[in-house]
């Protein structure tokens, strides 16, 4: 099974309310979709959202990437030595992660059709349902506690706020909001997207922890490259800190794991280059004994069901944040991952089970 063509389109979908966050406010996803064909007439898929501010890809780096490095490398490859694959993705380009991912899903959909298995067994099948989280963005705390209410009424138990945008004592109004709106039994993580300076995050979850808001987890508080102050937080207060934006590579997720810098580790198919690297760092993390989260930029259902397959099939993985589909005005994936609710099916066709997008246009290459 050898690879004969590889392509792109771009997709573009408005969102139902715009998402916003201390990074960015973004009001419609935008995707680079990939589609590579193989010489027995099987496809296979992937998509890269270009995230200037997060991953630094924008839509023509991505395209130029796929065009102009991969795919002459990759024509005429064999399926049947995925490894030399996954490491000619990876070492022909630096950085470029998201370029890397789509094509790594859609060599990974390829293999696993091959081996006529759906993508979360090949990869070790551990389960094939999942619940995903809700994301409330970054607004009024009255705007976020109506909003948080409605999720719950949608068949969400977990709730994602995103915080860190204004001062932190605007944030624990906003949590204070949102806890009594939805009760005590609700889940809530937080996000701070790097927002949060090591001081005031240290005062602001301790601030919450003192007045019983049950914080399950506090995601990035401060930003990326400051994993001295990382380790500060986590080490002066008691609810969990996790990792995201501070860990793209597995030699990032090294230095986390060796200083303790984290508790937990958020990966991402878009920082980590793709399911294979995405692998390494879960190994990584399983090893030293720290749980991961599979997340995803605003991504249509094509990335997320990929990383829905790759977080399925890991003991290690044991929260998921896969709302972006839900967030979309439209649904232009045909097959993939099915919702209800809070829960992820996982489909048990070959591959990642996609089978088309709709709306898609060519690019002119």
């Amino acid at each position: 099974m050898r690879i004969t063509d590889i392509y792109t389109s771009r997709i573009s979908v408005p969102l139902k309310k715009p998402f916003k966050t201390a990074l960015r406010t973004v009001y419609k996803a935008e995707s680079a979709v990939v589609k590579i064909t193989y010489d027995n007439g099987l496809a296979g898929w992937g998509e890269a959202p270009p995230t200037v501010v997060i991953t630094g890809d924008s839509m023509a780096g991505i395209e130029s990437a796929i065009h102009d490095v991969l795919k002459p490398v990759l024509l005429g490859r064999s399926l049947h030595s995925p490894e030399a694959i996954f490491y000619d993705i990876s070492r022909l380009l630096e950085r470029n992660e998201s370029a890397k991912a789509a094509i790594d899903m859609a060599v990974y959909d390829g293999w696993a059709q091959m081996n006529g298995l759906p993508l979360y067994q090949l990869l070790g099948g551990y389960r094939n349902t999942l619940e995903t989280d809700f994301t409330v963005s970054v607004n009024s705390p009255e705007e976020m506690a109506e909003d948080a209410a409605g999720y719950l009424k949608e068949g969400f138990h977990t709730l994602k706020i995103k915080v860190g945008k204004d001062d932190a004592a605007d944030d624990i109004e906003r949590i204070r909001a949102i806890r009594a709106r939805v009760g005590a039994n609700v889940k809530l993580r937080l996000d701070a997207n790097q927002g949060w300076t090591p001081k005031e995050a240290v005062t602001a979850i301790r601030k919450m922890e003192d007045a019983g808001l049950a914080i399950e987890v506090v995601e990035q508080p401060v930003h990326k490259d400051d994993l001295a102050g990382l380790k500060q937080v986590t080490d002066a207060t008691e609810t969990p800190i996790m990792a995201d934006e501070s860990v793209f590579s597995p030699q990032q997720a090294f230095h986390v794991l060796q200083t303790r810098s984290a508790d937990m580790i958020n990966i991402k198919l878009m920082k980590a280059g793709g399911i294979k690297r995405a692998e390494t760092i879960n190994a990584m993390a399983e090893t030293c004994g720290v749980e991961c989260m599979v997340g995803s930029m605003i991504e249509t259902k094509l990335g997320i069901t990929a990383a829905a397959h790759f977080a399925a099939s890991k003991r290690n993985v044991t929260r998921f944040d896969f709302d972006a589909p839900l967030m979309l005005k439209t649904d232009v994936i045909q097959g993939g991952i099915s919702y209800s609710g809070s829960q992820i099916t996982i489909p048990d066709d070959p591959g990642l089970g996609i089978t088309g997008v709709l709306a898609a246009e060519e690019a002119e290459r």
